[in-house]
Order: C-alpha cells, then structure tokens, then sequence
C-alpha cells in the first residue's frame, strides 16, 4: 500500500568531499583495457573525446578536454600518444597514464593558429598506425539497429576518420565502444576506490535536491529555486531543469524568471558526476489545489510510479538479467497504459547515462559494482509527469566489506541511507543495494507539502 503522509525528511548531508582516483586503480583500469584488446583482436584503440562526449578518454587520462576535441591512442603493447588541441596540449603532462602527446591545431577552437604544413593524416602518421592490422575507434555510442552494420558506424568526426584511414592504409577499423559498455564492458562495474569517487557527485545531487524542495514557494521565479541546484563550482553531468508550468516556452530549456504559481507543474533535475537526481510533481500542498480534472493524480500517476519504484529497489538483485528488471517495471506499471518509453534503469559514471543492461530481451546479469539510475518516465494524457530519479549501486558482500573499510566515514553514510529508506519510506531493500543519496526513493508529488512524502508502510506515525 502507497500512501502519502507526514514523514522525517532525509537530512542534508555534511562533510561530502572530492575523492580523487588512485594511481592504483588507473593502473588496474590500464590493465583492464588492454586485456579487452587482446580479446577483441584489436592492435591499436583510438578514443575519441570531447566536453559532451569524453567519458571513455577521462578513464585513463583522468580529465576532459574541456572546449577542445581530443585523441588518446593505446597500442596493444601499452604505449600511448595523446592527440590534442592547442590549449590542451600542455596538460598532456597531467595525464594519469604515461603518453606521448602531439599537437594537432584542428582540435582548437575556430580561427585559432592553424600554423602547421602538415595535413590531418599526416599528423596522425606520428601515433604508428601505419601497419596495424585491427584498429578500434571508440567514440561513446553504442549501435544497436537491426538494419545497420553497427560494427562499421563510427561517431567520430568525418575528418577524423578520413584521416585515420589514410594513415593506417592497410587496417580494418571497427566500431570498439563495446569495449567500454558493451556486456563485460570495462566501466560497467566498480570498485570500492571508483564507487567512493563517483559517490560524491551523487551525494552533492542529493544534497541539491533536497535543499531545491525545501525552499520551493509560491512566487518565487525558477531561478531562484534553481540556485540550489548547483554546488561547489561543480560540472553537471545533465542540463539543470527548474521548470514551472508549461515548458520549453520560446524554445527555453533553461530556468526563466517565471514565477511558481499555485496549482503549476514542476520539475526539477540536478546531476553530477555519479548520480543525477530529478523531481517532478505539482506546486501544491493538498490534491484540491491541483488543476481541474486532474485531482486523482495521486491515485492516477504518482502512486502507481511510486508503487514501481519500490518494485524495482525491492526486487533487484545481483545475478538477475535486465530483461526480469523490465519485465517486472511492465508488469507493476504497464507501458501501455502508462507510456513510458526508455530504459527503466541505466548505469552511470562520468555520464548522466552511460548505458544500459535494462531492456526486453537482455540476457546480460547484473553485478556487482554497477551503479545504477533509477529512471521510469510515466506519460498519462491529462497530467504532468511525476518523478523521483535517483541512483543506488549493487554490491555485494565483498564489496561492502572494501568499502566499509577504505571509507569508513561513507559507510556511515549509507548505512544511513539504508535506515531511512526501510524505517522511514517503508521500503524493503537488500543488503546489496547501496543508496547513493540521501534523496533517493523521497518522493513527495505535491510540493509545496513539505512534511509528506510517498511511502509504503502502514505502520509509520
């Protein structure tokens, strides 16, 4: 039974904190990759990065190019040349893995010096492709279309595949994203160490989250609620949302001076690297305030969304296959009446979404160290949406017991979380599922009610 009522609300947390990476584990990531190239025939792999896209490279290299394009190249030997634009070229230096770098202008930004005899392929004839036999470009899609040859599509720029192409005359390039997020892909499970790096960014979203609500009213402008949604001058993984009423006016996807206005529509999206938190709901206290014709939006959308939620964080497991998780979101919500469209669940890291093992026919298991996004996007003809994303990752007990003891502080944490979201939000979850967030599974629909929430317990006072 899902009901609305007055709860204790999740407590902001303190003393959160960046965790850099140890060199241990780019090392070990290092290792993991080339192992994936031996297994995949592969002589050379070429990453491909930029700000939106550049996850696969800041694995090993450790930081974006920022407004620049960039190249890491690994050999199957382990040498590494890093290819990068004017501004970036002397970070090459800051690298987490040795590399040798090169300088190519046409990665800067426009009518910067361009001062080079050389063409793109020439240039790219110093990273020693000229003879190899198997070359993998990973750009950050995976195909997947039944009419395509996934293999031979690549999501680099044009210019720079010509190029590659002219360079290594003799080789077969694959599309080799499968390495990265592909079944077994390499940045699809973590470990104690990455889940402690990622944690933070999913923590400050929670944290974001939860103070964007508590401040919400009548008469203020989306701007000032979206104020909260940012923190400590970090980067967002996700276009921060604070939209009141209809969205997208005048092509808008940005938070406007508009004000709340009773009876409104809102949502709310904030993330960091690790973990994306979004709310959705109305600018409401009581179901008599909402809209006419739309006074049952509890008992029509939110509650049955609710009632999926606590589904898939009661019923995941380690070992199960994504298609049991899909099935069981279409049995407790079912797409055809409810209209959801995408993955009900995908993993994260870097990316808001980095992809996903949840879909009908997946036999891929979940496991251990995936970090997932708690994602079901509800469309009911005649009522906003409602929303409540939020992220948990699985671990199992070895796991757990590495991260208890490297992260003692974090632990407490989640065992926090863990404690809020079975006494509190009434739901039943495993030791294997680690909230990422303070904010995870609160769900409150009317928000201007700032002492209620969804939950599953009848017990609860």
């Amino acid at each position: 039974m899902i009901k609305l009522k007055k709860v204790i609300l999740p407590e902001r947390e303190a003393d959160i904190f960046p965790i850099a990476l140890p060199d241990e584990t780019i090392i070990k990531r290092k290792k993991k990759v080339l192992r994936k190239m031996e297994s995949m025939g592969l002589d050379t792999l070429i990453i491909y990065a930029d700000l939106e896209h550049g996850g696969n490279f800041e694995y090993l290299i450790g930081f974006l190019p920022r407004f620049e394009e960039a190249l890491l190249v690994l050999h199957a030997d382990g040498k590494a040349f890093l290819v990068l634009g004017n501004e970036n070229y002397n970070k090459a230096e800051k690298a987490r893995i040795s590399a040798s770098a090169i300088c190519l202008p046409h990665f800067s930004l426009p009518d910067q010096p361009m001062q080079t005899k050389k063409s793109v392929s020439q240039i790219l004839g110093q990273i020693c492709i000229k003879d190899k036999k198997t070359i993998g470009l990973a750009g950050w899609k995976k195909f997947t279309s039944s009419v395509e040859e996934n293999g031979k599509m690549f999501d680099l720029p044009s210019y720079l595949v010509e190029a590659l192409k002219k360079a290594a005359p003799h080789a077969e390039f694959i599309n080799a994203i499968d390495l990265f997020i592909g079944e077994d892909g390499v940045r699809k499970t973590n470990d104690a160490d990455e889940f402690a790096h990622y944690e933070f960014g999913a923590a400050l979203a929670g944290n974001c989250i939860l103070e964007a609500m508590a401040a919400i009213q009548e008469g203020m402008t989306e701007m000032e609620v979206a104020s909260y949604l940012s923190a400590g001058g970090q980067r967002h993984s996700v276009v921060t949302i604070m939209a009141s009423g209809p969205r997208f006016v005048k092509a808008n996807m940005y938070p406007s001076y508009n004000k709340i206005k009773r009876g409104d529509s809102i949502s709310i999206t904030t993330g960091f690297r690790g973990g994306l938190q979004s709310r959705s709901g109305y600018a409401v206290s009581v179901a008599e305030e909402l809209p006419e014709g739309q006074r049952d939006y509890l008992e029509k959308v939110a509650i049955p969304y609710y009632k999926a939620i606590v589904a898939w964080l009661e019923k995941i497991r380690i070992g199960m296959t994504g298609k049991d998780l899909y099935n069981l979101i279409e049995e407790v919500l079912p797409k055809e009446k409810y209209h959801w469209k995408l993955n009900p669940g995908h993993l994260c890291a870097e990316e808001e979404w980095l992809c996903s093992p949840v879909c009908p026919e997946s036999q891929e298991k979940l496991k251990s160290g995936m970090l997932f996004q708690i994602d079901i996007i509800p469309s009911v003809p005649g009522y906003a949406g409602i929303s409540c994303e939020s992220g948990i990752m699985l671990a199992d007990e070895e796991l757990r017991q590495e991260i208890q003891e490297k992260y003692p502080a974090m632990w407490k944490r989640i065992q926090k979380r863990q404690k809020y979201m079975k006494e509190v939000l009434g739901i039943r979850i495993s030791e294997e599922i680690i909230p990422t967030s303070a904010a995870t599974a609160f769900c409150r629909p009317f928000l201007l009610n700032k002492e209620s929430a969804l939950i599953q317990n009848e017990n609860y006072n």
